[in-house]
């Protein structure tokens, strides 16, 4: 049985479509640069990044000693983390079997 979403309509399906084709992070990189602002990129890695804390055990503290977030930001990510659709659990589980890549942007 397929999920569906409470969010899901034609334009959500279509751009979800279209960063399924994208092969690399190079091209990952083009399209959300076109597609967001700088600000709404970065929100949306250090969100990712806050839901890999909580899943290591850091505490809220912890978190936002390291990431400068607010701590009703970590509180809905934990939520989401733990009662959400399991978006979350699922990138996060599969980024778990990837090794890391360096970061060599400085």
């Amino acid at each position: 049985m397929s999920y569906r979403s409470r969010f899901a309509d034609g334009h959500i399906d279509r751009l979800f479509a279209a960063i399924l084709t994208l092969q690399s992070p190079d091209e990952c990189y083009r399209f959300f640069e076109d597609l967001c602002t700088v600000g709404e990129l970065h929100a949306m890695a250090e969100r990712l990044h806050a839901a890999e804390l909580l899943d290591a055990g850091e505490t809220y503290e912890e978190i936002v000693a390291r990431t400068g977030m607010s701590s009703a930001t970590i509180s809905r990510i934990k939520r989401f983390l733990r009662y959400g659709a399991d978006g979350y659990r699922l990138a996060l589980d599969r980024l778990k079997e990837r090794p890391r890549p360096e970061d060599t942007r400085g």
